[in-house]
């Protein structure tokens, strides 16, 4: 069973564009979005397991130029 998320991104003034193809572009993303408030992209993942998405995608997200700081939110079915 995978484990689902968003991440949510703020980056640096005049750059969520480039982030959001930027991270749309990595394996692990479904979809990334560059939207308005207080973060300026929101991006979807899928992962096999919760270390994984924590280790490997959220670290990928945070090396790509412009990312200020994420937020991961695992998503949970009740």
């Amino acid at each position: 069973m995978s484990v689902n998320a968003y991440i949510l991104i703020q980056a640096d003034v005049g750059t969520a564009a480039d982030v959001a193809n930027q991270v749309g572009a990595l394996d692990s993303v479904i979809t990334a979005e560059v939207a308005m408030g207080p973060y300026d992209v929101i991006a979807r993942v899928e992962s096999p397991t919760m270390d994984e998405l924590g280790q490997v995608v959220v670290n990928a997200v945070q090396a790509i130029a412009g990312v200020e700081r994420t937020l991961l939110c695992p998503i949970v079915n009740i």
